[in-house]
C-alpha cells in the first residue's frame, strides 16, 4: 500500500474540526463511556502534559490532575469517536511540549503561570470551510437583489400562494362532494335492500 492511500483512510477517520490544544492548558475533556447498554459523559479536568502528532488522525494528548494528592494522568486521542468534547478553561505560558517534570511537583511549586487568551474563540470548533460558504451565499443575495426587486418577488410569492390556496380549497370541496355523494348512493342501495 502506498503511502497517499494510507494518509486518505487516516483523514478519512479525523473530525472536521477540533480545538487547538497546547501543552500547558488546563482543559475539561468530555468522555463518552458505555455501561452495558447505556452510554454516559465523564468529564476529566486537568492540565495538558503532553501533545502528540498533532496532525495526524491519531493525535493524543495527556491529561494530568491530583485528586486526594494522588496524581491521575488519562490518554485521550483527540480525533476518538468516544472524545464528546474538549473545552480549554485556562492557557498558561510554557516553553516545552512535554512537561513531565510536573510529576515530581507538588503543591506550589506544580502551578503554572497562566497568559490571557479569548476562550470563546478558541473553544469554537465550527468549520472555517461552511462559515465561509455561508458568507458568501449572504453577500451574493445581498447584492444581486434591490428593494424594488424584493417587493415585486414577494408579491409574485403571495400571489402564488393565494393560488395554490384556492386550488386546494376547490379539491377540498370536490372531495367532499364525491364522499357526499357516495354516502347518497349507499344509503339508497340500504334502503332498496
Amino acid at each position: 500500500m502506498s503511502f497517499s492511500i494510507l494518509k486518505q483512510i487516516g483523514d478519512a477517520q479525523k473530525k472536521k474540526a477540533v480545538v487547538d490544544v497546547r501543552s500547558g492548558d488546563t482543559v475539561r475533556v468530555t468522555q463518552k463511556i458505555k455501561e452495558g447498554n447505556k452510554f454516559r459523559l465523564q468529564v476529566f479536568e486537568g492540565v495538558v502534559i503532553r501533545v502528540d502528532r498533532k496532525e495526524s488522525h491519531t493525535a493524543r494528548i495527556v491529561v494530568r490532575k491530583v485528586t486526594s494528592g494522588v496524581g491521575v494522568e488519562k490518554s485521550y486521542l483527540i480525533h476518538s469517536p468516544l472524545v464528546e468534547k474538549i473545552e480549554i478553561t485556562k492557557r498558561s505560558k510554557v516553553r516545552r511540549n512535554n512537561l513531565s517534570y510536573l510529576r515530581q511537583r507538588s503543591g506550589k511549586s506544580a502551578r503554572l503561570r497562566g497568559k490571557d487568551f479569548d476562550r470563546v474563540a478558541v473553544n469554537d470548533v465550527t468549520v472555517p470551510e461552511e462559515e465561509a460558504t455561508e458568507v458568501k451565499e449572504e453577500a451574493e443575495v445581498e447584492v444581486v437583489e434591490t428593494p424594488a426587486e424584493e417587493v415585486k418577488e414577494e408579491t409574485e410569492k403571495v400571489e402564488e400562494i393565494k393560488e395554490v390556496a384556492e386550488e386546494t380549497k376547490e379539491e377540498k370541496e370536490e372531495a367532499k362532494e364525491e364522499t357526499e355523494a357516495e354516502a347518497k348512493d349507499e344509503a339508497e342501495k340500504e334502503a332498496e335492500a
